[in-house]
């Protein structure tokens, strides 16, 4: 008999689900992925618990206004908000307010949104829509599109203002992925710089080129760390979305590339190799569009061909014809798997066809329990025409369903099933004896990123969490 003691031990972070790598299982697909998605960049951050107090404490939320929200790149509006001048949108987070506009030359800009003369904010929070100035509806100072002060009421009384000291000051702000991006920090750096991996990434996936198909926007009964980290990782499937039972997982593969972005790949279509009796081709084919073919006959998969790529093919047929791009050369990858970046603080995308969401996941200002779930849905535009513009916001209350929003078809009840966590997690936070979360090395490893990141800004602002 081997005693215990001299069974190896894999050096901590090492290891990873039985079966297949995910690029293994990638590669095995008729039409190769593109190439961002072969990369692999694992990471072993620590294992150490994660304070509970990081989600609780209102001094740990003030301090990440204080010194992360304000110093890092958030996107604001997408360019579809703003397409011609004198369109504006304004973004909120915490404290603080960005004034977005589509100036006479056809660029962006972004104002702190605030009035040079007693700060009244210039547009209401949240707000979108049209000004051919920018006037302070408190007493009338306004501006031109470009910050340029052109009216002060009584200006006789102003000896003390010139035109270039009450200038609207600028924020900095660029555009990546069809996204306006905005720093509420005078001296950031470039956001190419900090996007790090993902221009050259996503410079295969065309992400620019969508529309706004559907928004929604939800509140949720958590702290906005916590209800970023439900979707930073696949654990959760067997029992959150499935039946709880071995083999319910996916195969998921994630990686962090430094210093702000983070990735998980999982897969649809394939059987786990933890199912201690897999399902036949014919079984996932008919697993797969369960709620397309409902109250229908089931599909028949053709001999000798994977589910996978008949299902596939289906969907590329059904995008080709709604939308209107040829989609027949499109991998199975991108086509049908779960392909999920982030980008600190606060920002998902998702690059593939049939899973094109975007999230973006905000604080409450005064409520460390509470944080701000806006929830795209991206489609490609039309290959003739303009595009539907930016549609109205659906806006969900903590116990109001996703489904709500027909936009999200099947995915409503799935998010309802992320949801229900967030609550009973939030009360476990103070009700544990244990004072601090414990993750996984592997696949929570994007939840301890973002929660080193925070700490790294609050630290290098010089704020010291305890413990």
């Amino acid at each position: 008999m081997t005693d215990v003691r001299d069974v190896p031990v894999a050096p901590p972070g090492s290891a990873r689900a039985p079966g297949p790598s995910l690029r293994d299982q990638l590669l095995a697909d008729p039409t190769p992925p593109p190439w961002p998605l072969l990369v692999e960049s694992p990471a072993f951050l620590g294992d150490e618990d994660v304070p509970f107090a990081n989600y609780t404490s209102p001094e740990y939320a003030q301090a990440e206004f204080d010194h992360m929200w304000s110093k890092t790149w958030q996107w604001a509006c997408h360019v579809d908000h703003i397409p011609e001048p004198g369109d504006y949108a304004v973004y909120d987070v915490g404290p603080y307010s960005a004034l977005v506009v589509r100036t006479t030359d056809g660029s962006i800009k972004a104002y702190y949104n605030a009035c040079m003369h007693r700060g009244t904010q210039l547009r209401g929070p949240g707000t979108c829509g049209f000004a051919a100035q920018l006037k302070c509806p408190f007493h009338g100072w306004t501006w031109s599109l470009d910050g340029d002060l052109v009216e002060v009421p009584d200006r006789w009384d102003f000896p003390h203002v010139t035109d270039e000291s009450h200038r609207l000051p600028q924020m900095p702000v660029d555009v990546f992925a069809g996204f306006v991006w905005v720093n509420f920090d005078q001296q950031a750096g470039p956001l190419s710089e900090y996007l790090g991996v993902l221009p050259s990434h996503f410079a295969e996936f065309g992400i620019e080129d969508r529309y706004i198909e559907t928004h929604v926007r939800k509140r949720l009964p958590c702290n906005w760390k916590a209800a970023i980290e439900a979707f930073l990782e696949a654990y959760h499937v067997r029992e959150t979305h499935a039946t709880g039972q071995l083999g319910d997982e996916v195969t998921t593969q994630y990686d962090v590339f430094e210093p702000n972005v983070s990735r998980f790949i999982h897969t649809t279509g394939l059987n786990s190799p933890q199912r201690p009796t897999p399902r036949t081709e014919q079984q996932l084919l008919d697993h797969l569009t369960r709620n397309l073919r409902r109250g229908m006959d089931p599909l028949v998969l053709p001999e000798g061909e994977r589910a996978r790529d008949h299902y596939a093919r289906l969907v590329q047929d059904e995008m080709t014809k709604k939308y209107g791009h040829d989609y027949s050369g499109a991998s199975q990858s991108i086509t049908l798997d779960s392909i999920e970046y982030f980008c600190f603080p606060n920002a998902f995308f998702f690059p593939g066809l049939s899973l094109p969401m975007v999230y973006r996941f905000r604080p409450d200002p005064v409520d460390q329990d509470v944080s701000w779930f806006d929830l795209l849905m991206l489609r490609p535009r039309p290959t003739e025409g303009e595009p539907p513009p930016p549609p109205a916001v659906i806006e969900l209350d903590v116990d109001d369903s996703y489904t709500l929003a027909t936009g999200l078809g099947g995915l409503g009840a799935v998010y309802d099933q992320d949801t229900a966590n967030m609550a009973a997690q939030t009360r476990g936070f103070r009700s544990s004896l244990k004072r601090g979360q414990t993750l996984g090395n592997y696949q929570e490893s994007r939840a301890r990123h973002l929660q080193r990141r925070v700490r790294e800004f609050l630290e290098a602002g010089g704020y010291r969490p305890p413990g």
